[in-house]
Order: C-alpha cells, then sequence, then structure tokens
C-alpha cells in the first residue's frame, strides 16, 4: 500500500514519519483551510501528491494562469476575513502570482503562497528554472516588497515552524500574504517531527492609549463641524456595528475612503459617500470644511485625499485630524496629527462609545446646523446624478447602467469591481449597504482581479449572488477564468463595461496631451475602426452563457437573468466611451496640471 498523507509511514521504532508535503497539507487542514488554488508545475508536483491524498478533506481548484489564483485568494480572504492557500511551481509558475501577491500585499489581504522551487541538491547549478544567478535558489528575493515575509525551509524538518510562522504572521496586525518557498525534495523527504497543532489565533482588538481616547472624544464634542473619516482598516476589523453604536450617541457626518466602502450603509442618514477624486460631492465638502476629523484605518493615499492638494478634499490643518491606526508608520505619514493613538478601530469605537455615553447620560450630541449644511449638498449631487440615471440614450450612458445594477443586482449580493474606468464610476455612483458587499483593487489597481477573483469570493459566501462589473480590458486579462468557472460549477456574473479601450488613460491622454490617444483604444490599425472581441460568443465558446446589451430598456432584463441563472454567466454592455466622471475632487502626476473640479459648474449650468 503507497503511504499517504493520512496513512503515514511506520519506521522499525514504529515512530511516524511525514513527508514535507503532508505535514504543510496536514497543517492546512488543522487551519480549516478549504481550498487550495494554484497551477500545476514539476517543482510542486510533490505538494499536489499530498493534496490528492487529503482531497476529500480540502479541496483544490486548479486556474488556468497563477494570476488568478492568487486574485481569488484575495477576494476569499476579503469576504470571509480567513486565509486559504495558492500553490504554483518554480520559475514562471510563481513569477506569474507576483501581481496578485502585490495586490493582496497593497490593499492588505493575506493568504499563503505555495510557492515550489528546485531540489536544494541543485542549488547553485541553475537547473531549469531557478533563480539563482545571485544567490541560490532565489525566488524569495522576487517577492520581497509584495509579501510579509518569506519562509524557505531546506529540510523537512525546517516545515512545521515555518508553517506555523508563516500562519501567525498572516493575519497578525495588519493583515498580508506571506510565501513558503520550498525546494521540491523538501516536499518529497520525511520527517519524524509531527505535524504541530495550530496556535490560538491572536486577536487584536486593543482600543490604544485611554488618555488619548478621552482627549479624542473631548475634542469632537467641542467641535461645530466634526467628521469621521473609514478607511479601509474598519473594515479589516470588522468595526461597522460599533460605528454605528458611536454615531448613534454622537451624531457626527460619516464619510469613508473609496477603499472603505461598506463601513456604513451608504443610504445610512449620516453617511455622505466616499471623498477624494471621484468621491461625491457631500463628501469632499465635509472633509475639506471640517474642524475636526476621526480618522480610522484610513492611510490617506493620493486617490483618496485628491492627490495630498489643500482645499479640494481635504486641509490639515486648519482641521484637526485624531488618528486610530493598527498599524504605526500610518500615523502622521501623510498629515501632521493633533492625536495619534495606535489601536484597533473595532476597540477604539467601543471605548469612545463607552466614553461617550458616560459623558452625556442618555442624552445626545447632534450638529444641527452642520448636517443640513451637508445635507443640501447630498441633495444637490442627487439631483444632479438623477437627470441620467433614467437615460434612454444610446450608447448606454454609464449613469444608466450604475442605476440598472442598483435596481438588480440583490442587497445579499458580493459586488466587485474591476480596474479601469468603470471603477472609478463604480466608486462614484454604487451605495455599498454593509461591509465587504464592494470588493475591489485599490492600492495596486490590478486589471483582472474582479474578473478572477470573483470566483473567490463566491466560494467564500457560496449562498450569495456574486456579479463583477468588469472593463473590456480588464477583462481581456483573465478570460480564462471563464473556464474554471465552468469546471467546478461557480456560479458568478460578469458584466462586460464595452467601451472599446484602456478609457482612462485614454481621458488622461486627452486631457494632458495636444499629440492625441495613442494605444488605448482598442482599433483596428488599417481602418481605425473600434475593435472588440464578441464577449458573448466569446463566453459561450467557455461554455458560459452570454448575451449582447446595446438598449438601455434591456439593461435589468438581462442583468437579472444572469444573477437568476445561477450558472457562469456573462452580460455584456456597449457603454458610451464619451462620458466621463463629473470631478468633485482632483488628482496629479506631477509635473503634469492637475483638473480642476467640474460638478458644480455642471450642477448649477453655469
Amino acid at each position: 500500500m503507497s503511504r499517504t498523507a493520512t496513512q503515514p509511514k511506520q519506521s522499525q521504532t514504529s515512530a511516524r514519519t511525514y513527508k514535507g508535503a503532508e505535514i504543510m497539507v496536514e497543517y492546512l487542514i488543522k487551519e480549516k483551510v478549504p481550498y487550495l488554488f494554484g497551477v500545476c508545475g514539476h517543482g510542486n508536483v510533490g505538494f499536489l501528491d499530498a493534496a490528492a491524498a487529503a482531497s476529500d478533506r480540502i479541496k483544490t481548484i486548479s486556474t488556468h494562469h497563477e494570476q488568478s489564483a492568487g486574485y481569488m485568494a484575495d477576494a476569499y480572504y476579503k469576504v470571509k476575513h480567513e486565509p486559504v492557500a495558492t500553490f504554483t511551481s518554480c520559475g514562471p509558475g510563481s513569477c506569474n502570482l507576483v501581481i496578485a501577491l502585490a495586490n493582496a500585499m497593497m490593499d492588505s489581504s493575506a493568504y499563503l503562497a505555495i510557492t515550489g522551487n528546485v531540489p536544494t541538491t541543485q542549488f547553485n547549478r541553475m537547473p531549469f528554472q531557478e533563480t539563482g544567478r545571485f544567490y541560490q535558489g532565489d525566488f524569495p528575493s522576487v517577492i520581497r516588497p509584495y509579501v510579509k515575509r518569506s519562509f524557505q525551509p531546506t529540510r523537512a524538518e525546517m516545515v512545521p515552524l515555518a508553517m506555523k510562522q508563516a500562519f501567525g504572521l498572516l493575519r497578525t496586525g495588519r493583515p498580508g500574504p506571506v510565501n513558503i518557498d520550498v525546494p521540491l525534495d523538501v516536499f518529497q523527504e520525511e520527517t519524524s517531527l509531527p505535524v504541530p497543532n495550530p496556535d490560538p489565533v491572536v486577536y487584536q482588538r486593543s482600543p490604544g492609549d485611554p488618555e488619548g481616547l478621552r482627549k479624542a472624544l473631548q475634542r469632537l464634542l467641542e467641535a461645530q463641524r466634526p467628521v469621521i473619516l473609514c478607511g479601509q482598516g474598519v473594515l479589516l476589523s470588522e468595526a461597522s456595528d460599533e460605528l454605528l453604536e458611536f454615531i448613534r450617541v454622537v451624531r457626527i457626518p460619516v464619510v469613508t475612503s473609496p477603499n472603505g466602502k461598506g463601513a456604513i450603509d451608504e443610504d445610512h442618514d449620516m453617511a455622505l459617500g466616499p471623498i477624494g477624486r471621484n468621491g461625491t460631492y457631500a463628501a469632499n465638502e465635509a472633509t475639506k470644511n471640517a474642524d475636526v476629523m476621526l480618522a480610522l484605518g484610513c492611510s490617506f493615499d493620493d486617490r483618496t485625499t485628491s492627490a495630498w492638494i489643500e482645499g479640494y478634499t481635504l486641509q490639515i490643518p486648519p482641521t484637526m485630524l485624531i488618528q486610530v491606526d493598527i498599524d504605526p508608520v500610518e500615523i502622521g505619514r501623510n498629515y501632521p496629527t493633533e492625536i495619534g493613538i495606535i489601536g484597533d478601530a473595532k476597540g477604539a469605537l467601543t471605548a469612545l462609545t463607552t466614553m461617550a455615553r458616560e459623558k452625556l447620560g442618555s442624552g445626545t450630541k447632534s450638529y444641527a446646523d452642520w448636517t443640513a449644511r451637508l445635507s443640501e449638498a447630498t441633495s444637490l449631487w442627487d439631483d444632479y446624478q438623477g437627470k441620467f440615471a433614467q437615460s434612454e440614450a444610446t450608447p448606454v450612458r454609464p449613469e444608466r447602467l450604475m442605476h440598472a445594477l442598483s435596481r438588480v443586482v440583490p442587497e445579499n449580493a458580493i459586488f466587485a469591481t474591476d480596474v479601469g474606468v468603470h471603477h472609478n464610476w463604480v466608486v462614484q455612483l454604487w451605495k455599498s449597504r454593509r461591509p465587504r458587499h464592494l470588493l475591489q483593487s485599490w492600492g495596486f489597481a490590478a486589471m483582472g482581479y474582479a474578473t478572477s477573483g470573483i470566483l473567490g469570493a463566491k466560494l467564500a459566501q457560496p449562498d450569495s449572488p456574486a456579479v463583477a462589473v468588469v472593463g473590456d480590458g480588464s477583462f481581456l486579462m483573465t478570460p480564462h477564468i471563464l473556464a474554471t468557472a465552468v469546471e467546478y460549477d461557480i456560479p458568478a456574473v460578469w458584466v462586460v463595461w464595452n467601451n472599446h479601450g484602456y478609457c482612462s488613460i485614454r481621458d488622461l491622454q486627452l486631457g494632458l496631451f495636444k499629440t492625441g490617444e495613442l494605444a488605448t483604444s482598442f482599433t483596428k490599425e488599417r481602418t481605425g475602426a473600434l475593435q472588440s472581441p464578441d464577449f458573448a460568443m466569446l463566453a459561450r465558446s467557455f461554455g458560459v452563457e452570454g448575451t449582447r446589451v446595446e438598449r438601455p430598456a434591456d439593461l435589468e432584463g438581462a442583468i437579472d437573468t444572469a444573477i437568476k441563472s445561477n450558472k457562469p454567466y456573462l452580460v455584456e454592455v456597449v457603454v458610451d466611451r464619451e462620458i466621463r466622471p463629473v470631478g468633485t475632487g482632483t488628482w496629479v502626476l506631477p509635473p503634469l496640471p492637475h483638473p480642476e473640479p467640474n460638478f458644480l459648474k455642471l450642477a448649477r449650468g453655469t
């Protein structure tokens, strides 16, 4: 009988032995990891052998590109806040994973990346696919900026500790991907060391310095125009309920960073939407006119802050900044803080609520003049956008497509957006109703993220519909994900936003340069005519149902049919490429000039 992960070899002294790969698989099972996403290769066949032996306890899903496996693992974590693992082979296999690792690192998403390497007995001999001209077996150097840490066990005895340390690190503090790079012989070598038991998960819920929190609450209560800014840290901390409790007592308006959308129901009466280049008018008005701002888990990146240009989204100072973050590096990184608190958003909000109730008794604190002013800004914004939501123009207006999605996509659905100009529209117009309702690639803006990641999201939350809005450019980065959806019967809907090009970059070219556009529209070189695949036919060639929509009147019906089919389904929508998102903030690429916001001019017809 051949030895498997469930039937370890017995030595003459009856000591149990395990192959390195068996220890890894058994440890993943002990950590309750349900899935392995990846692509086979000669460098990881030893790992796959152990995974096959345990296939009744951990499911392997083979993708058609390693990047897709990483995106799926990333999205799985964002939905469920539990990590899975990827597997890739040496050389190009693991190099194909780098973009997905960078994407997860930039957005604080966690998974274990198991990368195969050449046998240690061949180190320094430049065997097939070794990364080793500077240092032997040196794949970890390839991904050094994009993981929290790499482990490279060179003996089977090193595997148990590496697995425990990797899991402890990837989800502790600020989450992020961790790599374990394993030479082929280490997968196969045996050790008498046992499979370790996982350590208890460490939940860091420290609210931060109590004195700092007391001072922060006092500043907020004394303010005339306070605002709460929620970044992705609120989502990672699962602090939305605590946020609602706090604003029940202290009625402060709430805005989010674009990557923090979902921290509060955007239909809540205190919610103003996202800030920044493509934020709402009311949200940017709130943050640039606030006298005190409580920022929770926000890194103040350039697209969130209108590229740090004073007066467009923020003015710090004179706005007094209270910054709470679990990562000390973020405190004061981009703006001076009046009060900086190293702490967890959930813990900090709980403490602030307790302190506020002690101070206010059974009463509440409100800011009537300030909220009324912001309510007027919201009304102006809604009136302007509402004019286009019902448009029957063809090609379909972006606002009309977003309106159709808001009407048809169920509230319990997972809604993901890929990268491109459509992403800007989603940030601006999609109302997130709950935490982890919207998935996006923010910090690294990796194209193909939602196209592939929607399958990982669906596996993380199988009872919810899963809808990805993807540009034609981003979809063509990883269209092979359709094959994976069919092979593993994973229901998902792709709404392909077809504007025949990389139109976010096309718009930059047209807005900043006089030469015109180049390499940003999808055209036939000979005639200049717009060109794109027949996406519906492409989908059908993979075994996915597909349909094309050109008329606004057909939008809701097509999307609703796709969702209710409960199977892989693609809806292509031809969208007007000449309509740009309205500007309420700005963005800059120095030394190029930044555009001025145009919302008020358009809204007032001046």
